[in-house]
């Protein structure tokens, strides 16, 4: 069985919303758009590089996805987060997509989203990213099928925008198995479901 795994950058607050450019996305108003760059540094590119060094497939939601397909194949730089992208196979869950999808490497993922990515963690493979996609992973971790979150915890309140944590979601013990602090401040934290 495959696992699947989390990557998330997230405020005190819990925001999720638009971490990476101003135009990522301005649902509901939201004015931070690119909020994570600035705490940028050499220990979370570090980490962020032992991640994609890591063999596994990745999983994106709809607008992640297209938002990752929009930049990563056009880059041509030689930094390893184009190169890993490009080859990687990406899983994309979606049902308004059809294919062929623009981005090399990627398969679509339809039907109901949790059960879905339910046969697909089932099916033999390497291990699962997932790197964005707030509904996606909110759906999944409700439906008990991610395995690890590793949070970015990024010192700052944003006040309104999208969460990781909503009122709709269950509860859950987790495990910290690793924590790292950034020279910036941001609390990089890998955890997983507490199963005894």
């Amino acid at each position: 069985m495959r696992r699947i795994g989390v990557l998330l950058s997230i405020s005190l607050d819990g925001v999720i919303q638009a971490p990476g450019l101003p135009e990522e996305d301005t649902r509901g108003g939201f004015a931070h758009g690119g909020w994570a760059a600035p705490y940028n540094d050499e220990v979370m590119g570090r980490k962020m590089a032992e991640g994609m060094a890591a063999p596994g497939d990745m999983l994106f939601g709809r607008r992640t996805y297209e938002n990752f397909a929009s930049f990563w194949p056009h880059q041509t730089d030689n930094n390893p987060f184009t190169a890993h992208l490009n080859a990687v196979t990406k899983y994309v869950v979606s049902n308004t997509l059809t294919e062929p999808l623009p981005w090399q490497n990627s398969i679509l993922v339809s039907g109901d989203p949790a059960d879905s990515v339910a046969r697909l963690k089932e099916t033999d493979g390497p291990d699962l990213s997932i790197t964005g996609s707030g509904q996606l992973v909110r759906t999944l971790l409700a439906a008990g099928l991610v395995d690890e979150l590793f949070l970015l915890v990024h010192p700052l309140i944003l006040g309104p925008g999208q969460r990781l944590f909503t009122e709709a979601g269950g509860y859950a013990e987790l495990d910290l198995v690793e924590s790292t602090t950034t020279t910036k401040g941001v609390v990089m934290s890998r955890y997983q479901p507490r199963t005894s």
